[in-house]
């Protein structure tokens, strides 16, 4: 059924609605053979929903969705068996080993044997613990058994929803190695998160959501050059430096993750770059301290901003 060359996962116009309110509106995308694609937005828009219609969890309202070129609402044995997910929290027994759990779930799949259960247990670095009690585990520890359970039946596609939450910076930095390692190796991978920093480290696609709607699509490389590039401006007295900023009508203050990663001092201005040189003049005559005044490259949060005129992710 697969072509050659065809996405691993085609979806179109899906969308779901719950008495009367639209959850999901008409989304669209595919994601190609070992692609790193990031679906993203706030937590509450829509993201987990989507992927419960995905892999068949809750039938959408309309819309299709094809993985491997087999529709998942006509063919859902067949679409997924070429999937792998872990939809929020993986789920293991504690009082089990981390093998007896891949044992057990490798029974419900066909054509899993031991040597595959040991393989995956070293894809996911767990060689070591696998046959330690999973109540030992730390959390890190746990997604990654959740992941290794993903993987014991070879997917060509696995879905991984809200991967980093819980975990320290090793962790993180750990997973953000094995997703690259997977998809080196052919595996195509959707990673939902409201992470946006860290989707962009992972990912080279990206979609993102906003209220149930797809509200930007595309390489993140070309997304971000739409992003607006903020002035960041370090003052003695913050309010002092605020205040005479936002004299001005050509200058737009921000707040939330635009100005969160940088000192306390800082206030993250959307202004011509042109006027810079004319502000810091404007600013030192009215007897305004400034520290330092300087730009940054464009992230994913503030192409988020700019899209929806939100002030911050939550």
């Amino acid at each position: 059924m697969e072509e050659k060359n065809s996405p691993v996962l085609r979806v179109k116009d899906l969308r779901k609605t719950i008495r009367g309110q639209a959850i999901v509106e008409r989304i669209s995308f595919e994601i190609q053979r070992g692609e790193k694609f990031g679906f993203l937005g706030p937590n509450g828009a829509g993201k987990t929903t989507t992927i419960r219609m995905l892999v068949d969890l809750i039938k959408p309202t309309g819309g299709t969705v094809e993985i491997c070129g087999y529709d998942v609402q006509r063919r859902p044995e067949q679409a997924l068996r070429h999937v792998g997910c872990i939809v929020e929290n993986p789920e293991a027994y504690s009082y089990m080993t981390g093998r007896e759990n891949l044992e057990h779930f490798a029974r419900m799949a066909d054509g899993v044997s031991r040597e595959r259960i040991q393989e995956v247990a070293e894809i996911v670095k767990l060689q070591e613990r696998i046959d330690d009690k999973v109540k030992t585990y730390s959390l890190g520890m746990r997604q990654r058994l959740g992941i290794a359970q993903a993987l014991l039946a070879r997917p060509k596609l696995l879905i991984l929803d809200e991967p980093t939450n819980g975990l320290d910076p090793k962790g993180i930095k750990e997973l953000r190695a094995f997703v690259h390692r997977l998809a080196e190796e052919g595996i195509s991978l959707l990673i939902s998160s409201h992470m946006l920093s860290e989707v962009q480290m992972l990912c080279e696609r990206v979609l993102i959501m906003d209220r149930g709607r797809m509200i930007a699509t595309g390489k993140i490389d070309e997304l971000i050059q739409g992003a607006p590039r903020y002035v960041y401006w370090r003052f003695d007295s913050l309010e002092a430096g605020a205040a005479e900023l936002g004299r001005d009508p050509r200058i737009s203050l921000r707040s939330g993750p635009a100005a969160e990663s940088h000192p306390a001092d800082t206030i993250a201005a959307d202004m011509p770059e042109e006027i810079i040189a004319d502000t810091v003049d404007r600013l030192s005559a009215c007897g305004i301290g400034i520290k330092a005044v300087y730009q940054t490259e464009p992230t994913l949060e503030e192409l988020f901003l700019a899209l929806t005129g939100s002030e911050s992710l939550d």
